[in-house]
């Protein structure tokens, strides 16, 4: 009977009047315990205010009903597909709506649609994979930044992909602790690209040499990158670096002058298919034949062989507690093994940029160290 009277009132009444009354009427529905008849009429009605011509009456009814369980799934669809100002409070919370139902709307809605959901409360795996797939820059961004996202590396690996090369984008996926460590590289190789393209790098420096200085200073990022690398991630890191291109002898003879023995590892490991188990007992432990064996099954060339293996024993002496030592004399006895400054060829022009870097990097600590006290 209420409900009768509430249906011939709203012909007659204003905007505001019938907003107040559709909200009450929808608070009340999933509220509150009505009898059965009584329920059925109240969701007839609040079916009915889906047609008000008003979307200030329809939006009362999406504020009531968005984040119920409880409420008319019809009622809840039917405003999912209103104009952004309705549809917007229902997308962005409401339980009722499936991953399919999410996903279609990501796929035909537009950029502020994909945001909405991109950033709801919880975000599946699947959905986010609908995100990271066919989602505008905007809403990637924003998912990445949702910690209620559930992100799969694929997603991530995507996301990087498609739109790696944007600001925007970059910046929320490098912010992520989650980001696995070759989506990481690929995002460092996509802004060099973006560097060496701009018009004012182009200008300073021409192509050629910005082409390699933006290679250099990859190949450096990259070995600071293997820092915060989990050794459950090398293999994926070091497969990315292998497809790539970028997994040189160069690459792996400055990440054994960095100290960085489990990444090296991992490397041997992957290139000269051995099992970790061995490789490391051999990095532990093993004498210069059986390494030199190994190094030349990973594809290294002889000529590599004897800094490789001074690095090695430097670094395991410090792991043993018997030595203190850094990349800078590491290099510097590198380079000592192959003549000292007055050494060239590729191999000595590499180990001096090392030794030159880590000088830098440590006059730079040193000042800003003085600087502080």
């Amino acid at each position: 009977m209420i409900v009768s009277h509430f249906l011939k009132w709203i012909d007659t009444a204003r905007v505001s009047e019938r907003a107040a009354a559709a909200s009450a009427l929808a608070r009340a529905y999933i509220n509150s315990d009505l009898p059965f008849e009584d329920r059925c009429a109240a969701e007839a009605a609040l079916t009915l205010l889906l047609d008000d011509v008003s979307a200030k009456v329809r939006q009362s009814l999406a504020e009531a009903l968005s984040m119920s369980h409880h409420a008319p799934p019809q009622v809840i669809a039917a405003l999912a597909s209103d104009q952004p100002e309705v549809a917007a409070l229902v997308l962005a919370r409401s339980p009722l709506l499936t991953d399919a139902d999410l996903i279609d709307r990501v796929a035909c809605g537009q950029k502020a649609t994909q945001k909405l959901i991109a950033n709801r409360p919880v975000v599946s795996m699947a959905l986010a994979a609908a995100i990271a797939e066919i989602g505008e820059p905007e809403a990637c961004a924003t998912l990445v930044a949702n910690s209620g996202a559930d992100i799969a590396s694929l997603s991530f690996r995507r996301m990087a992909e498609r739109h790696g090369h944007l600001p925007l984008v970059r910046e929320a996926l490098i912010s992520d602790a989650r980001l696995p460590a070759d989506c990481r590289h690929m995002l460092l190789v996509k802004l060099g690209e973006t560097l060496k393209g701009s018009p004012l790098v182009l200008a300073l420096m021409g192509a050629a040499r910005a082409d390699r200085v933006m290679r250099d200073a990859c190949v450096k990022a990259s070995v600071t990158l293997i820092e915060g690398t989990r050794a459950e991630e090398h293999a994926a890191l070091i497969e990315h670096l292998r497809l790539r291109g970028d997994l040189t002898a160069g690459f792996i003879i400055r990440t054994i002058a960095h100290g960085k023995v489990d990444f090296f590892g991992s490397a041997l490991v992957a290139l000269a298919q051995q099992s970790e188990q061995r490789v490391r007992a051999l990095l532990a432990g093993g004498h210069d034949v059986a390494l030199q064996a190994l190094f030349r099954n990973a594809g290294l060339a002889g000529a590599t062989h004897g800094i490789i293996l001074r690095a090695l024993k430097i670094w395991r002496e410090v792991a043993n507690g018997k030595r203190v030592a850094g990349v800078q004399e590491v290099s510097w006895l590198m380079l000592k093994d192959l003549g000292g400054q007055s050494a060239e060829g590729d191999l000595a022009g590499l180990v001096k940029s090392i030794h030159l870097d880590a000088l830098r990097e440590n006059a730079r600590g040193h000042a800003l160290a003085i600087a502080a006290a």
